[in-house]
């Protein structure tokens, strides 16, 4: 099959067309590198640079690869610069997603697999954990455009048959996570306790979030090729972690473990407490996440030890949870 994936460059679409080249699938990539890295993208990929919004752009990619699927990972997906500047938001969210579905179904896609937020979906939930089926009650312009994405997929599922699967991603951390701009949890401790920066956390560390490995991520996107047709689905691990937690993980794997963390006040608009049923993507996916936090936290640290280098840049903030997807 061949598949275009959008964002490709980035941290979790890298894994992703790491993983559909393993079955064998051609993969073929539309990246602007405003967030990806070229060293990300898997040499067996074809790369397209270029941005979800130059509407002509897409519909050359799609008449000359003619995808059979695409997997839509490429968004505007820091929350802060969401609200300075919601216009550009939903330019990026919601019309780019329209110039890839319209040409997907101009140009005989068979399958869209669509990547939404979990977390910046819900609000703060009065139910844990929460299913797929909870109202939705975005707190940012994030999480109103990629939420709109939804609506516009299940219209063209109606109007043309489009099939599409979304998937909504809980906090997911690995390889290639970036500290720039993502709110990274883990990417930013490493670096910054590798650089000999007192992390801060704001609010006292009790916040809790749920988070997923990032090739959980990638086995979520293999299975969504051929199940969960018309379907939306959390994809995370279904258990709470609080910032304290993570923390301290990643100190130990670090052999820091004289380092406290520095607390400072609870920012506006976050999130206390989420997690998220993920029984709907284990009965209709046959999807379960595998990786257990400290396996995960551990493969982490490790790959930021190997690729960290003295004097680079370190992310000075932690915002956990107002955006991990």
């Amino acid at each position: 099959m061949k598949i275009l994936v959008t964002g490709g460059a980035g941290f979790i679409a890298s894994h992703v067309v790491d993983a559909y080249l393993g079955l064998n699938h051609e993969v073929v990539v539309i990246d602007d590198l405003s967030r990806g890295f070229i060293k990300n993208i898997n040499p067996r990929a074809h790369l397209y640079t270029g941005d979800i919004r130059d509407r002509e752009l897409v519909r050359r990619v799609f008449a000359k690869e003619r995808p059979e699927a695409v997997n839509h990972h490429a968004a505007q997906m820091d929350v802060r610069r969401g609200v300075r500047e919601p216009v550009f938001d939903a330019i990026v969210n919601i019309v780019g997603s329209l110039n890839l579905i319209e040409a997907a179904v101009e140009y005989g896609t068979r399958r869209f697999i669509y990547i939404s937020t979990a977390g910046a979906a819900y609000g703060e939930p009065k139910q844990l954990p929460v299913p797929e089926d909870y109202p939705i009650n975005p707190i940012t312009p994030y999480g109103v455009s990629k939420h709109t994405v939804e609506h516009y997929l299940f219209t063209f599922s109606y109007l043309y048959r489009l099939a599409y699967v979304v998937l909504r991603y809980g906090n997911v951390y690995g390889p290639r996570q970036s500290s720039q701009g993502e709110a990274g949890v883990f990417a930013i401790f490493s670096e910054q306790l590798l650089a000999g920066v007192q992390p801060v956390i704001y609010g006292d560390g009790s916040k809790v979030r749920d988070y997923v490995y990032v090739e959980d991520v990638a086995r979520a996107n293999m299975a969504a090729l051929e199940r969960g047709t018309g379907e939306i689905f959390n994809i995370s691990s279904g258990t709470g972690t609080t910032d304290h937690e993570v923390f301290c993980l990643v100190r130990d794997f670090l052999g820091k473990r004289e380092v406290e963390p520095r607390y400072a006040p609870k920012r506006p608009g976050e999130i206390d407490k989420i997690r998220f049923d993920v029984s709907k993507a284990q009965r209709l996916l046959e999807w379960a996440p595998q990786v257990s936090l400290s396996d995960g936290s551990r493969h982490t640290v490790e790959y930021f030890q190997q690729t960290w280098q003295p004097g680079a840049p370190v992310s000075s903030s932690l915002a956990p949870g107002l955006k991990e997807n």
